[in-house]
């Protein structure tokens, strides 16, 4: 975070919530009438868009004008946990025959056209 965000944040800003990776949720003190209250997030640690969870960025993004509970939203059976985005990582999804994947390359789904 640098001095600008930290300072309008200080003087701006009301804590609405925080996030299971300790990212803090704020929005604007001041209430203009015809005008929304900005909002905001300060990260704790690496400024990566992809940890902000989908409770908090449904409220970041007023889809919802309520927070979501500690602890997030009841979650379904099937849903999968949040996960950053791993573009660039090792754990990046490669698929099969891509130059960067581990294993055998596939072989092609067609047989070539010979002339014969």
């Amino acid at each position: 975070m640098n001095i600008g965000t930290w300072l309008f944040t200080k003087l701006n800003g009301e804590l609405v919530g925080s996030d299971q990776e300790g990212n803090r949720f704020f929005q604007e003190k001041r209430v203009v009438a015809g005008r929304r209250r900005k909002r905001w997030v300060i990260y704790n640690g690496d400024v990566e868009a992809s940890r902000v969870p989908a409770d908090w960025h449904g409220w970041l993004h007023y889809t919802s004008d309520v927070p979501p509970p500690a602890g997030g939203l009841p979650r379904k059976t099937w849903q999968k946990s949040h996960e950053r985005n791993q573009t660039g990582t090792d754990n990046a999804y490669r698929p099969p025959g891509h130059t960067l994947s581990r294993g055998d390359k596939p072989k092609p789904h067609y047989e070539a056209w010979r002339p014969g």
